[in-house]
């Protein structure tokens, strides 16, 4: 048994955002001094060159990513990419800091595996997160920006609040995400309304004067017309991805106590869902797709790939099985590749469609 899962049950008596709180605080020690951070690389970092794969104009070490919402604030970027995740997304990130929704707004459902959380883009602000990224040394491990609204902003605000954020942070990420399928945040308006959608696009793309690659973060429950449309659009606007799928509001077969929060689910539950939607995507468009959705272990991050997905992202399965997270499914994947005749990750993705 890893030490991790020795100390666990212990940090889960906390309050789950204070466990994060103080985890963060732990890998923030990590990071802070050449010695320490070669230890962690030595112990967590698995490197094969099957896992390596090119998206978005940037090479990927392996297809496991942290997803937004663990490192909103861009503070454990270094400690992140030491414990062996091929790539990072911070974020959501939003144009001025704001405190989110009122405690408590994070839930572990330790029964079902899963999380549920209603943070409501609480962060320090994008000043704040461009100045840790101006600081930060080169890293090779690629760097997502997922940006948002503020809380109080109606339809109009929430253009200049994307187009702000992108122009602020656009020398320092590798790709970006605009997340507009959040269950946690205000309901001002219908975030997902395809005229909407088409004028974050409009402005987004005339303020992108680097090329910076572009993604959007769909939910998981939208019917396939949705999809389809948003396909269309996305296409229509020669944007350069998508993220496939944020959390959910549904709560079918949760046994765990706190099933009844209001918010949105991660982890276990969700898997099957959001791997269904990747599939989707991928019968319908060529654009590259990054999976998340309980992605716990080698053969669910192996299944979203294989369902056409580029790159995979996980954050409660990470909560649940702490630091050797990455490297346990990178090896699977290895293990995997081979089993099935595969020479790279590239060479798998899709390999179920039709």
């Amino acid at each position: 048994m890893s030490l991790y899962r020795q100390v666990r049950p212990l940090a889960f008596k906390l309050p789950p955002e204070t466990a994060h709180t103080i985890g963060k605080r732990i890998l923030g020690g990590l990071q802070s001094t050449g010695p320490t951070r070669a230890a962690v690389r030595w112990r967590y970092q698995y490197r094969h060159p099957s896992l390596s794969i090119d998206r978005f104009g940037t090479t990927f070490p392996n297809p496991i990513g942290v997803a937004a919402g663990f490192d909103k604030n861009a503070e454990v970027l270094r400690a992140l990419s030491d414990l062996g995740f091929g790539f990072v997304e911070a974020g959501t990130v939003t144009p001025y800091p704001q405190e989110g929704n009122s405690r408590p707004r994070l839930f572990r459902l330790r029964n079902d595996e899963a999380m549920i959380n209603r943070m409501g883009f609480n962060g320090d602000g994008m000043e704040a997160v461009r100045r840790r990224l101006e600081s930060r040394p080169p890293s090779e491990t690629p760097l997502g920006i997922n940006i948002g609204k503020m809380n109080t902003s109606d339809e109009s605000e929430a253009l200049e609040d994307y187009r702000r954020v992108f122009s602020r942070l656009r020398p320092h990420g590798d790709y970006f995400v605009v997340n507009v399928s959040c269950p946690n945040t205000p309901d001002e308006f219908d975030e997902d309304d395809p005229e909407h959608l088409r004028s974050i696009f409009e402005v987004l793309t005339a303020e992108n004067d680097r090329g910076k690659p572009i993604l959007v973060k769909i939910g998981p429950e939208s019917p396939t017309e949705s999809l389809l449309e948003l396909v269309d659009i996305v296409e229509a606007f020669d944007l350069d991805g998508l993220v496939a799928t944020n959390t959910t509001t549904r709560r079918d077969d949760l046994t765990s106590s706190d099933r009844t929060e209001w918010g949105g689910l991660s982890g276990k539950p969700l898997e099957s869902r959001s791997t269904e939607v990747v599939r989707t995507l991928a019968e319908n468009t060529e654009l590259p797709i990054i999976g998340v959705g309980g992605v716990d272990s080698a053969q669910s991050a192996y299944d979203k790939i294989k369902a056409g997905a580029s790159l995979v992202q996980l954050y409660t399965g990470f909560v649940y099985n702490g630091p050797s997270t990455a490297r346990e499914i990178n090896e699977g994947l290895v293990e995997l590749l081979q089993r099935d005749g595969f020479d790279s990750i590239e060479d798998a993705v899709g390999a179920d469609l039709a």
